[in-house]
């Protein structure tokens, strides 16, 4: 993704941004493992990347929906803690929760 002349990449490793379709819509996918020894510090990352690609779909692609996957582990684990759970609902965050082993997708969750 491209704003203003800057292109905007995901991190490298485990951490990616990718494309597809669910049913006729097309969607970006950000994908985070939050196993950081912050995990809140890996949230205002989070956020602010999540942001950057926003706008950048906005521009560039509008009908482009964007969701952060995360693992069946980290939702448990922290996406189940009041502040992730604020800072989601509040940034209407679109979750894709899946299970890495079985490589299955397990919830959507649409704001």
């Amino acid at each position: 993704m491209e704003l203003e002349q800057t292109i905007l990449k995901a991190d490298l490793g485990a951490e990616k941004i990718f494309t597809a379709e669910k049913k006729g819509r097309k969607i970006a996918i950000e994908v985070k493992d939050f196993d950081a020894s912050s995990a809140i510090s890996e949230l205002e990352k989070t956020m602010g990347q999540l942001q950057l690609y926003q706008w950048a779909l906005e521009t560039q692609e509008p009908d482009r929906i964007l969701f952060l996957a995360i693992s069946e582990a980290a939702y448990i684990s922290q996406f189940q803690r009041l502040i992730f759970k604020f800072v989601i609902q509040r940034s209407k965050i679109n979750l894709l929760i899946f299970e890495p082993n079985q490589e299955v997708i397990i919830k959507w969750i649409t704001h």
